[in-house]
């Protein structure tokens, strides 16, 4: 039964300088018409010790909030840009100019990322040409060193299970396979969302809630070759590595978990405070432990949490109720970002 689970992982998706654990971040997202202002998100994130943050597009205030912080960044690009940036090699030189030259000096920034989550689909093609104009525009301005990548969801994987067995879908193999080998080439890693939560949602009846969750007492399992996976978690991440494989050198693209959280209400399956806080918090716990994946143990991975804040102009449901905290920056539930698993 755990082997249909992977159908609905993939399928019903709907749509990481302080104390904190290295590799894990959160996803700053605006979609609200109540948020803090920048500065007191910012300071709130150094204050939980969070180290990194995910921005979906360019906000020159939040950038600027960012100076002198020592967060690290990844910067994406907005969906309907790619067209632009794509066919156009002065626009993506614009966009460097505007929104990454002003502030590489005094902001740490990991990655660019150039769409999310449009592969498969009408704006794929346009993902690979938007990367190529946007890395000369780095270099261009000499920030070569920020690497170009783009953020995917397990929408694109034709097979996930078990976990040895992942594969891109034919959809989607003719545009992340050139992909795949443009990061391979470069050392830069693919961004993947990865939502546990939706797969056991979509058929709660199957799916082990513990194996879901990352709950330590797990007793659900699968057996892959030898290898064991106790969470839902590990499992996809390994498929995803293994669909990398098939298309570039094993282990020359590394897979950073761009997306991963549990809602705290909205009226879902599983939805509540408890289950995102258990959820979360093992997330932080696992990552923090360097211990890696089952498929590539020791291998450290980078996630970031969805997401910083309940946004009130999501659609209604599961989708406003992500948030770590309230738009007034009070907990919805409490996260550790100081833990860490132990390392074996």
């Amino acid at each position: 039964m755990i082997g249909a689970l992977w159908i609905a992982a993939c399928g019903l998706l709907l749509l990481s300088s302080s104390s904190g654990v290295e590799g894990i971040g959160v996803n700053y997202g605006m979609i609200a018409n109540n948020l803090p202002s920048p500065d007191k998100v910012i300071a709130l994130c150094r204050a939980r010790n969070i180290t990194d943050v995910r921005l979906f597009h360019p906000d020159t205030a939040v950038l600027a909030a960012l100076r002198g912080s020592g967060l690290g960044v990844v910067l994406g690009t907005l969906n309907e840009d790619l067209a632009r940036l794509a066919s156009d090699a002065s626009f993506a030189a614009s966009w460097v100019q505007s929104y990454v030259q002003p502030f590489a000096g005094a902001v740490r920034f990991l990655y660019v990322t150039a769409g999310n989550e449009v592969i498969p689909g009408d704006l794929a093609a346009l993902v690979l040409p938007a990367m190529r104009n946007l890395e000369s525009a780095l270099r261009g301005a000499g920030l070569g060193g920020v690497a170009v990548t783009t953020a995917v969801s397990t929408a694109v994987l034709g097979s996930s299970y078990p976990p040895s067995q992942g594969a891109f879908s034919e959809a989607a193999l003719p545009t992340v396979g050139p992909i795949a080998s443009f990061l391979a080439s470069r050392s830069a890693p693919l961004l993947v969302n990865v939502y546990p939560y939706f797969a056991y949602a979509a058929d709660p009846s199957s799916v082990p809630l513990d194996y879901a969750l990352l709950q330590p007492a797990s007793a659900a399992t699968v057996t892959d070759g030898g290898v064991e996976y106790t969470n839902m978690f590990d499992a996809i991440v390994d498929a995803v590595h293994a669909a990398l494989g098939r298309v570039a050198a094993s282990g020359a693209v590394d897979v950073v978990v761009s997306e991963t959280g549990w809602p705290s209400g909205g009226g879902g399956a599983g939805a509540s405070v408890g289950n995102a806080a258990a959820y979360v918090n093992n997330v932080v716990w696992r990552v923090g432990s360097g211990r890696g994946t089952p498929r590539r143990p020791g291998k450290a991975v980078e996630a970031f949490v969805f997401a910083m804040f309940n946004e009130n102009q999501k659609p209604e449901g599961v989708e406003r109720h992500f948030g770590l905290f309230e738009p007034d920056m009070t907990e919805v539930y409490h996260v550790d970002f100081t833990a860490a698993g132990p390392s074996a």
